[in-house]
């Protein structure tokens, strides 16, 4: 058993290396691979991600133009090989390290889907910002409404599927939407457990280049409605 960890990367040249590493770095026995989609970033990233190319373990993949997360995590999910998937953001936020702990409900036989929650399971965070936290709380709880599951962080980075899980989906959202999106086909799937195990998170400010803003929190909203109350036809 293996693991595949789709990067997607889009501007980030300040954290990818860093990242990369510690990823490689992680505390974990399984076989991985790395697949990191980059999202035609205009900056210095694709020169930051060269070094990488000659690595065995390491396959990177370009997209011509920015096309969203949504788009990069259809690319990176298509290459997957490996029996478990996880969703790696770039930016530093979120903590290699941390893979164990999100693993083990799967390794366990306990669960096909794990998500990393950021309120919950009393590891050590930095603080939201207030409205962040708010919106977050609020596009959670609606999810929940809808799809009956009971979850502290449907916006959660922080995502390791089973393989087949994924492939029984098809993603329709090119953006941030993808988040809510997931977790609203996910909840439909027969047979699919889902855990929340508590990740540690270091926010980054919008000067350091945070990209998700109130628009994508309006698009959420409408992400929410959309994938609970249509006719589940996929």
């Amino acid at each position: 058993m293996g693991l595949s960890i789709v990067i997607p990367v889009y501007n980030e040249e300040a954290t990818i290396e860093t990242l990369v590493e510690r990823v490689l770095a992680a505390p974990i026995e399984l076989d991985k691979e790395l697949i990191v989609v980059d999202d035609g970033s205009t900056d210095g990233t694709p020169d930051r991600l060269e070094r990488f190319d000659r690595e065995n373990c390491i396959r990177v993949v370009r997209h011509a133009r920015n096309r969203g997360k949504g788009a990069a995590l259809r690319s990176g999910f298509r290459l997957a090989q490996q029996h478990l998937i996880i969703v790696q953001d770039a930016d530093l936020e979120y903590d290699p390290r941390d893979y164990r702990q999100l693993l083990q409900p799967l390794l366990d036989g306990k669960a096909e889907v794990v998500f990393g929650s950021r309120f919950t399971g009393g590891v050590a965070r930095r603080a939201l910002y207030f409205w962040s936290a708010t919106t977050n709380r609020f596009l959670t709880r609606l999810s929940n409404l809808l799809t009956g599951l009971d979850l502290t962080d449907v916006e959660t980075g922080y995502k390791v599927l089973k393989r087949d899980v994924i492939r029984r989906i098809r993603i329709e959202e090119d953006g941030f939407g993808v988040d809510p999106e997931l977790t609203a086909k996910i909840a439909r799937l027969p047979g699919v457990r889902i855990v929340e195990v508590g990740v540690s998170y270091a926010p980054r400010t919008y000067e350091d280049g945070k990209k998700i803003g109130w628009r994508d929190g309006l698009h959420a909203i409408w992400c929410i409605l959309k994938y609970n109350l249509r006719r589940p036809d996929r």
